[in-house]
């Protein structure tokens, strides 16, 4: 960390952090973790400010609708789609820069160390589908079971 003219400059961890937390924003926007994602990072960036947490809030909201309007990558418009997640990853980047420059050196320590976490999370939701089902079409008798430990029978057709 650094001073350059009195504006605190982002060592390159910090920068690193900030540019994963835009492309986790990213990644988060339109899954099962989003929700709360959005509502922990909102309230990071805010820093106990219910107006700006408000306008994070709105600012995310906008983001996950302009990222589903582009479509997915892998659907024929991955030129649309690649620029929008560049621009917004870029953007929600510039916004954590911005707030750990703001921050003082303990204050930064420990919002890095929540954003750190609020990742780990969010890497570890989208690993493990989130708990739920999605993206699935299921044409007929469908059973599904989610959760670890659990006992289930299922039986299809007519009984004997």
């Amino acid at each position: 960390m650094g001073r350059r003219g009195g504006i605190v400059v982002l060592d390159g961890a910090m920068a690193a952090l900030a540019a994963a937390v835009g492309s986790g924003v990213v990644q988060a926007a339109g899954t099962d973790a989003w929700l709360a994602f959005r509502n922990r990072l909102a309230r990071l960036l805010s820093r106990a400010d219910r107006q700006r947490e408000s306008t994070q809030l709105e600012r995310l909201d906008r983001t996950a609708a302009e990222l589903s309007a582009a479509g997915p990558e892998g659907d024929g418009g991955e030129e649309r789609a690649g620029a929008e997640r560049a621009r917004h990853g870029a953007a929600w980047r510039a916004r954590v820069e911005d707030l750990l420059e703001e921050l003082d050196p303990d204050e930064r320590a420990a919002v890095a160390a929540e954003l750190r976490v609020l990742l780990d999370e969010a890497a570890e939701a989208s690993r493990s589908g989130g708990g739920g089902v999605s993206r699935n079409l299921f044409l007929g008798p469908t059973a599904v079971q989610n959760g670890d430990g659990n006992v289930q029978v299922n039986r299809f057709g007519s009984r004997p």
